[in-house]
């Protein structure tokens, strides 16, 4: 049972007590930047180090199972989700935050440092599993935190825009991901980039990791979530919690059910496709590397201005315009791209997808917190989401290649995106509502 929270002295339309919204804003995207940055890279590049953890003599069999450890880091999410989410909900938003950023670094440290399959065999893929895991446990408790953080302090009419600050974080991580890998591929020959060119990003992503730590560290806790603390009496409820996470499952479904076709969309599109875009649609690691990094700046442009109209005209209308028009040009897009073999109509193909991509993920971080209380806002969202993103975003490129026709692909991808249609549908309106208690 939790008691009703007495709001007078804790607002959750103002900023933590001595932090200004910039230092908000600042603590929770660098740190979100980086996070992102070190989980991406992984996908960016596993075309250049999947021979590095796994027999070279079968490089086909070698990047899909690169791609399945990948899909490894996704079922790790919802572990992430129950130790960090419990720790955001129980001892703060913040000590989860600053924990999630130190373990993220850790595994691309990991990564970085690690033999070669050449070198120890078969100890080389576990080493990789491992990192991969460590990263997966960190980020399924990251978003979640740093959404909720965020959403606490957020003024009501303008929950949507400043909900779009989480997304142009992680992008940005994307995009300086990359713009790296143009600059090796650049500036390394590729035998250079499959030989030792492919650690500098995961080396880099540890290094900048302290970096996050340390700006974290200084962040303060959120009102809001003070105000709970001390309405409960006590810190540590863990059965209260996850009792009533369990209890919520109708909540739950909700979430998965909105998020199983978008996440695929997004792990496609976003994060992944530097790598599909050479294999199995042909292109060069060049013109995959900058057809991506176009679409980010074009997904840039778009979160803020969805984030808004979301402010304006409600949160369903534009998530339904987000997985509708998804769902309408994911197979004519792919088509464009296979037939084409043109560079500049992979940008356009990606451009497309990103900003109705947009349409859902520039409010979604405030969507998904006005769908639950305060004692459970980022354990209650994170397991379940966490859950969709380890069962349809994490296994979506290693769907891709194992069906190995990429329009069946496209018609998987289509039917997920009307699941999330007909979800979305019957979800109530919760633009500009109070966050519930």
């Amino acid at each position: 049972m939790h008691t009703r929270i007495d709001r007078t002295n804790f607002s959750h339309s103002s900023p933590p007590i001595g932090q200004t919204s910039l230092r908000t804003f600042l603590g929770v995207g660098i740190g979100n930047a980086l996070e992102w940055f070190d989980w991406h890279i992984y996908a960016a590049f596993a075309a250049f180090f999947s021979t590095q953890f796994f027999d070279r003599n079968d490089p086909t069999s070698a990047l899909l199972n690169t791609l399945a450890v990948f899909a490894v880091g996704f079922i790790a999410r919802p572990f992430g989700a129950v130790v960090f989410g419990w720790l955001a909900d129980q001892l703060g938003r913040k000590k989860s935050l600053t924990l999630a950023v130190i373990a993220t670094s850790l595994g691309s440290l990991l990564i970085a440092a690690s033999p070669t399959y050449a070198q120890i065999g078969t100890g080389a893929s576990a080493l990789l599993v491992v990192a991969r895991i460590i990263q997966g446990i960190a980020h399924g408790g990251e978003l979640p935190a740093a959404q909720t953080y965020l959403s606490e302090h957020s003024p009501r009419k303008h929950r949507g825009l400043w909900a779009s600050s989480i997304y142009i974080s992680g992008t940005t991580g994307n995009m300086l991901g990359l713009l790296l890998g143009i600059i090796l591929n650049s500036l390394l020959t590729h035998e250079q980039m499959m030989q030792w060119g492919w650690r500098i990003p995961f080396t880099l992503g540890a290094i900048l990791g302290l970096f996050a730590f340390w700006m974290r560290s200084h962040m303060a806790e959120t009102g809001i979530f003070r105000a709970e603390k001390a309405a409960r009496k006590s810190l540590i409820q863990t059965g209260n919690v996850f009792f009533s996470v369990i209890k919520n499952w109708r909540t739950g479904l909700q979430v998965i059910g909105m998020t199983c076709g978008s996440t695929v969309a997004y792990y496609v599109w976003v994060v992944t496709m530097p790598t599909l875009a050479q294999n199995p649609f042909g292109y060069g690691a060049k013109d995959a590397f900058t057809a991506s990094l176009v679409g980010h700046v074009v997904f840039l442009i778009c979160l803020p201005l969805w984030g808004w109209l979301s402010d304006k005209w409600g949160r369903r209308p534009c998530m339904l315009i987000s997985v509708g028009g998804n769902a309408a040009v994911t197979l004519p897009l792919i088509y464009w791209i296979d037939i084409s073999k043109s560079p500049t109509i992979l940008v356009v193909a990606i451009s497309i997808q990103l900003c109705f991509l947009a349409a859902f993920l520039g409010h979604g971080p405030a969507t998904y917190a006005e769908m639950f209380p305060t004692h459970q806002r980022a354990s209650g969202f994170g397991i379940y989401y966490a859950l969709a993103i380890a069962l349809f975003g994490g296994t979506a490129a290693f769907v891709l290649k194992a069906m190995g026709n990429p329009y069946h692909f496209a018609w998987y991808s289509t039917v997920l995106l009307i699941v999330c249609f007909g979800t979305i549908w019957k979800l109530p309106e919760t633009a500009g509502k109070e966050l519930s208690q």
